[in-house]
């Protein structure tokens, strides 16, 4: 599987800034329409220390620490594929000693896992937001803007810049180094890094239908970073789900107050509050929404999945294939460019482009899929069609 192009929102850059951010108010949470979550929720599991990690630590890193140094030793121990190398899936966000115990994870497991083995080694790191081209996935029935995050050792400067190349300085990340190297990066403190988990949980827990957990996962998300702003738009999503419009309504008013020209949360507002029967309202939103986004994400992609159930096959070719020029990384714009072309008997096409879904998948769950459609070719399936963004790391 290639790990995709990271996704980036405007959202994620209010929990960079550096100023105090006040409390949220009290009236944005319901607590009484939920109930217990089923799964322990703590900020201090996140990047616990496993029994394993120690005795990694101590046994494996041990004789790359005295040949190469702390720094270079633990990047090469978590990189040697003999020892740790953990594979990229981005199905589930794991916490630290998770990602170890499973070898698998996304960047930000990576990022948590090798944060809790730097202190395990008394390294100095900071966590950085990695600025990289726009674009947009789906994660059960909502879209997804991802943000792509790495860690830095020997260097704890807290202050914005690009990605240093100096020995000082080593880098773990998914990408590989060629790619991040000389990246626009931006130090974010443990506490959004946190926070930033919790709301993949939260998304990941809405996703699979666990509401009850959902709120509650976001809810601490907010209570570690109050200044991360795409916890508040899951929340919105949660409220949502849970039939309550209103407060759903109340928290995305709470974030466009903040982002004013914030496109995803502008989509949920214009979409609840029609919802709500504010229809001249919604209107407008919808007015000024199409004025700064006017082709926003997955746009041709509906309107493909629209022509492919019509079985207007060559219409359904020609916007899956503006949409494969828009986000050439996305994995299910090739599977549906690859369906198209089924529809128009061009199967030579279409194995071209499962071929390509297969490379750019990010779960193993989706690479299975592909590759069993090649064995199928003429077989597609119709997906769900929600249309809530919400953002993921």
């Amino acid at each position: 599987m290639r790990i995709p192009a990271a996704l980036l929102a405007s959202t994620l850059l209010a929990a960079c800034a550096t100023a105090p951010v006040p409390r949220p108010p009290a009236h944005l949470f319901d607590d009484g329409a939920f109930v217990a979550p089923s799964v322990r929720i703590d900020a201090a599991d996140v990047l616990a220390v496993s029994p394993e990690m120690k005795r990694f630590v101590s046994m494996e890193v041990d004789g790359h620490l005295r040949a190469k140094g702390r720094m270079q030793g633990l990047v090469d121990a978590i990189s040697n594929k003999s020892q740790l190398k953990l594979e990229y899936d981005s199905a589930l966000t794991r916490n630290a000693s998770e990602a170890f115990a499973a070898r698998t994870g996304n960047c930000l497991s990576l990022v948590l896992m090798s944060a809790a083995l730097a202190k395990e080694l008394g390294l100095s790191f900071r966590y950085q937001h990695v600025y990289l081209d726009e674009t947009w996935g789906r994660f059960g029935d909502m879209q997804l803007a991802i943000g792509h995050v790495n860690l830095a050792l020997g260097s704890t400067r807290a202050d914005p810049g690009v990605l240093p190349n100096g020995a000082d300085v080593l880098t773990i990340d998914f990408l590989p180094s060629q790619d991040v190297r000389g990246l626009r990066t931006r130090v974010i403190g443990e506490g959004t890094v946190i926070a930033m988990y919790m709301n993949n949980r939260a998304v990941e827990s809405l996703a699979g239908g666990e509401l009850n957990d959902a709120y509650w996962w976001v809810r601490e998300s907010i209570r570690q970073d109050p200044g991360y702003l795409s916890a508040y738009n899951t929340l919105g999503a949660v409220y949502r789900r849970n039939d309550d419009p209103a407060s759903a309504a109340r928290v995305y008013a709470y974030v466009l107050a903040r982002e004013p020209k914030n496109t995803r949360v502008m989509s949920n507002l214009a979409s609840v509050l029609n919802d709500l029967g504010r229809v001249a309202e919604s209107r407008e939103l919808s007015r000024r929404l199409k004025e700064l986004e006017p082709d926003p994400p997955f746009k041709f992609f509906y309107l493909g999945l629209a022509a492919m159930r019509k079985g207007e096959f060559e219409a359904a070719r020609d916007l899956f294939a503006r949409e494969v020029g828009r986000a050439p990384d996305y994995h299910e714009f090739h599977f549906w460019l690859a369906a198209a072309y089924v529809g128009l008997g061009d199967t030579e096409k279409a194995r071209r482009h499962l071929k390509l879904a297969i490379e750019n998948s990010t779960t193993r769950k989706d690479h299975d899929l592909y590759a069993a459609k090649l064995d199928r070719i003429n077989a597609f399936r119709r997906p769900d069609s929600g249309r809530e963004s919400v953002i993921r790391h």
